[in-house]
């Protein structure tokens, strides 16, 4: 019997907060790379008591049977591109048994529910290692476009104010806009090479210009002034022309002056 619904969840909340940590940190890394990532975003919830119970009731389980419940510890990885959830699923694949263990995989967007519901389902065994000692806990991690994430938010509280008896008519209204956000899906795709070109062009001038102006900072503060203020214009006239070519002159240019300096 659960007593304490505070210490059950703890292992679960532990859970979504690391695996959050690790799928950002798969951004970042993309990024830290100028390379375009599959990963948009992440988010990540544990579910409330009251869902837990009222999903228990309807499996016919018992309150003792919580940890039967995959989804309790909640990730949710967002795509631009319907290409990038198996590009997401191959990163999760490529950690099964190292820091978590696949236990199934529910492809909703090629066995699409009958409401129009479109996601990837990976279901996977965690150890996390708490104050009170290691736990293994399930965790559900969804994967879906933007798309698909808007029109499941937008499903999910449609059925949470009707209980799940949704109107003939809101059903069939619901129906095409997931069809709709399918076709914004695949009017994406066929454009997903200008897509990722214009996202690296766009990560490589930001981690340029990040680049250019602490070397720009490093020479004020060692009192390159008559450097400083060339450069400053130089970096604003840069910018301004929206020359990628320009900004990697001037950095080369900033190189040779450490060069000079050293």
């Amino acid at each position: 019997m659960i007593n304490n619904w505070q210490k059950f969840l703890l292992p679960y909340s532990q859970a979504v907060d690391e695996l959050k940590v690790k799928f950002k940190s798969m951004r970042k890394s993309y990024k830290g790379l100028d390379e375009f990532s599959p990963i948009e975003f992440v988010t990540g919830r544990v579910k409330t008591i009251s869902s837990i119970i009222e999903k228990l009731g309807r499996r016919g389980l018992s309150i003792d049977d919580a940890a039967k419940l995959e989804d309790i510890s909640g990730i949710r990885i967002m795509c631009q591109l319907v290409d990038d959830i198996t590009s997401v699923v191959d990163l999760i694949k490529a950690r099964d048994g190292k820091d978590l263990e696949i236990v199934e995989e529910r492809d909703y967007t090629k066995n699409i529910k009958e409401s129009g519901y479109r996601s990837y389902h990976v279901i996977v065994n965690y150890w996390v290692y708490t104050a009170a000692g290691p736990k293994e806990v399930l965790a559900e991690i969804q994967i879906r476009t933007l798309a698909m994430n808007f029109w499941a938010t937008i499903d999910h509280s449609i059925n949470y104010k009707f209980e799940g008896n949704i109107p003939e008519h809101v059903k069939i209204r619901l129906k095409n806009a997931a069809d709709a956000a399918y076709i914004l899906d695949m009017e994406m795709s066929e454009i997903k090479d200008e897509i990722k070109d214009s996202q690296k062009l766009f990560l490589a001038e930001s981690s340029l210009t990040e680049k250019i102006l602490n070397k720009i900072h490093i020479l004020y503060v060692n009192n390159n002034y008559s450097s400083v203020d060339l450069l400053r214009k130089e970096f604003y006239y840069a910018k301004k022309s929206g020359s990628l070519d320009e900004l990697r002159k001037l950095n080369d240019k900033i190189d040779l002056i450490f060069k000079e300096i050293e």
